[in-house]
């Protein structure tokens, strides 16, 4: 398999994790307002699962290092996302304490910064008397504990590899096929609890299952497919870049899609738009303690 020898290599695979974690979602804005979030989910499930067989029988199967994808099998947005960056970070550290632990504190502090910062600029541009959906609150941290524990599980999965002889430990999986796995589990999954929720969706009416072939066209499945691939692009150099960046400096990086996820938002999408005085700045701040975290996890590592 390939594996990454190179740090900077490794930072430039976390900064396209990133960009992919942050972009993925406009997939499902190219698709029509009537083409439900449950439905655009499935072919994401399939485009997730997609990218990582490609890569599994490309560069997890070439190579002089480690073992190959085959062999392998045998031993086989801002509350939620800025959670998950906190107990991610942290947990990926405890489990594989690889960086300076401090400058990573002191980053992910930076970035907490720039996600409060977000979540003030975004709550201006409600109306004055709207409140805050409690459900949305509760959903959005539950998301981000999830988040925030899975990537230390993968890590946990994968061995390490000798930087002399490029030996896969023993009795651990290799990166490409522990995405191989998790992805291979959010599709499976996916029968489950997307299933619940179009029976019974957190909001609006529930969705038949049917719709799927007969509202869905080509165009809308492929945009869904689309936005699985470019999400697991992200994870795939994430998992793969944390062979020599380290877990905890991966996943850190590669949540600083809060930012990019934003600038979609800012710059594309019009959000802002006519937002109250003052909020310019609120988002001026926020990108600069962004890159502010993004450098100084950066440097944790050298």
């Amino acid at each position: 398999m390939i594996i990454v020898e190179s740090y900077p290599v490794a930072v430039l695979m976390c900064i396209i994790t990133m960009l992919c974690w942050g972009s993925w979602a406009n997939t499902q804005k190219l698709a029509s307002k009537e083409w439900r979030f449950q439905l655009f989910y499935w072919d994401y499930a399939i485009g997730v699962f997609l990218l990582a067989l490609l890569l599994a029988f490309t560069m997890g199967s070439s190579g002089s290092g480690g073992r190959g994808f085959l062999a392998d099998l045998a031993v086989a947005f801002p509350v939620g996302g800025g959670l998950a960056l906190w107990l991610g970070v942290i947990t990926t550290y405890l489990s594989n304490k690889v960086g300076n632990a401090p400058m990573l504190g002191a980053g992910v502090a930076a970035i907490m910064v720039a996600i409060i910062l977000d979540a003030l600029a975004y709550k201006r541009l409600s109306s004055g008397g709207t409140k805050t959906p409690v459900k949305g609150i509760v959903i959005s941290v539950a998301a981000g504990l999830l988040m925030g524990f899975f990537y230390k599980y993968v890590a946990q999965a994968m061995g390490t590899i000798d930087p002399a002889m490029k030996i896969l430990e023993a009795g651990k999986l290799s990166p490409y096929t522990a995405v191989v796995l998790f992805s291979t589990g959010l599709l499976v999954s996916n029968f489950l609890w997307n299933s619940i929720m179009m029976v019974k969706p957190l909001t609006g009416d529930q969705v038949p299952f049917g719709d799927y072939f007969t509202k869905g066209n080509a165009r809308l499945h492929f945009v869904g497919i689309l936005g699985g691939m470019i999400w697991n692009v992200g994870m795939s150099f994430s998992i793969i870049a944390s062979t020599k960046a380290g877990a905890a400096l991966s996943y850190g990086l590669g949540q600083g899609a809060t930012m990019i996820g934003a600038l979609w938002g800012v710059f594309i999408w019009k959000e802002f738009k006519g937002a109250p005085s003052g909020t310019n700045k609120l988002l001026a701040a926020m990108f600069v303690f962004y890159l502010i975290g993004l450098a100084i996890l950066i440097a944790s590592k050298s």
